[in-house]
């Protein structure tokens, strides 16, 4: 189910959070570590087109 629009960042913030958390997990399934792979791709991509607007 996707997120609804006036909660998306703040659901998404809570899951990205245990993400992280957990990062270092080395017990996870071949479809999970290319999700891990694409989330910290997409992550890095978020903050080089958007970090400045937060400085």
């Amino acid at each position: 189910m996707s997120n609804m629009g006036y909660c998306r960042f703040r659901n998404t913030l809570s899951d990205l959070q245990d993400c992280y958390e957990h990062i270092e997990e080395r017990d996870l399934s071949e479809e999970e570590e290319r999700a891990k792979e694409s989330l910290i791709d997409l992550c890095q991509q978020i903050g080089d087109d958007y970090g400045e607007d937060f400085e």
